[in-house]
Order: C-alpha cells, then structure tokens, then sequence
C-alpha cells in the first residue's frame, strides 16, 4: 500500500490522541484525507478508472460523515480538524 505502517502512526499521533489511538475520529479523517488525495492524483492520469472513481466518492462519503458526526459531537473539534486539513466545508 503506499501508506507504511511507521507513516499511518505519525499521522495517527499527530491527529489523534497518540499513535496507537487509530479509532478517533480526528485520526480516521486524517487517513481518508491523504487516501482522498491519493486516489485524486491517480484519477488525473487514469480517467476511466472507474472502480477508482466509485472508491473516492464512497470514502468521501465516509468523511462526510465523520465530520457530520464531530459537528454534532464537538464543535469545536471539528473546526480545529477542517483548519488543520484544509478542508472547506
């Protein structure tokens, strides 16, 4: 995969509570961002990909709905992840 596992931790510590804390909410946006990345790039060079296009629209859903959650949760959480991102919405 194109993540390794000592990256997925970095990620996890920065956003999350700590490196093995991989359920909260923060650390799993975090991971479907740079997968939301990945899969972008890779649509720009191969735009018939079409099990590629289903998988990023259905892992943006996933975040949506992450986020929706962390809005109903804790505002101000999620303003801080959207910030930290640099996600619009």
């Amino acid at each position: 995969m194109y993540l390794s596992k000592e990256e997925k931790q970095e990620m996890f510590a920065k956003h999350g509570k700590g490196k093995n804390d991989t359920g909260s909410a923060e650390g799993q946006i975090a991971l479907f961002t740079q997968r939301i990345n990945h899969l972008t790039e890779h649509l720009k060079n191969n735009r018939k990909d079409y099990n590629t296009e289903r998988s990023l629209v259905m892992l943006v859903g996933k975040r949506r709905s992450l986020l929706d959650y962390l809005t109903k949760k804790d505002v101000l959480r999620y303003r801080a992840i959207v910030k930290e991102l640099g996600l619009r919405k």
